[in-house]
């Protein structure tokens, strides 16, 4: 008669599916709360962090200052002169003031998504311990029902 009070104390089959609500998904809830300039700033941060762009920023400065540095002496016109180039310092300073808080702004809700990735792993974390721990405790019990009826069986023999 124990085994079967014991048996009753915990959870059916039922119970133990029906229990747990479903782990939102922290994607699609991260992506449902963007508005649009909060999705064209995510947008220019991957742009900007990429290895394209890091290489036409590269190719255009090699491009301007080795045109600008060269033509002279190949008898071509700069047009901005070595060693000031002016107007290329002038165009980078401008594309980074731009640049920089779209980025910051990006990272932040990238950051922000990080976290709710966070928070969704230690939910479902939590929930699997609980699990675990129901799994060995039913383990344990049908260990102790086990040595129960070998028990009986040897007192029969």
């Amino acid at each position: 008669m124990g085994i079967y009070k014991r048996r009753e104390q915990h959870r059916t089959k039922d119970q133990v599916l029906a229990a747990p609500k479903p782990v939102a998904n922290p994607n699609r809830e991260h992506c449902d709360k963007l508005s649009p300039l909060e999705i064209f700033a995510l947008k220019i941060t991957d742009k900007v962090g990429s290895p394209a762009f890091f290489l036409l920023i590269f190719t255009w400065t090699v491009g301007w200052i080795g045109y600008n540095a060269l033509a002279p002496h190949v008898g071509l016109k700069a047009f901005d002169p070595f060693p000031a180039f002016v107007a290329y310092l002038l165009i980078s300073n401008v594309i980074q003031i731009l640049l920089m808080p779209l980025i910051m702004v990006g990272q932040n809700l990238q950051s922000r998504h990080s976290e709710l990735r966070a928070e969704s792993d230690f939910e479902v974390n939590v929930r699997a311990e609980k699990e675990i721990t129901e799994i060995l405790l039913r383990l344990e019990r049908h260990q102790e029902m086990m040595e129960q009826i070998l028990k009986r069986l040897d007192a029969k023999s």
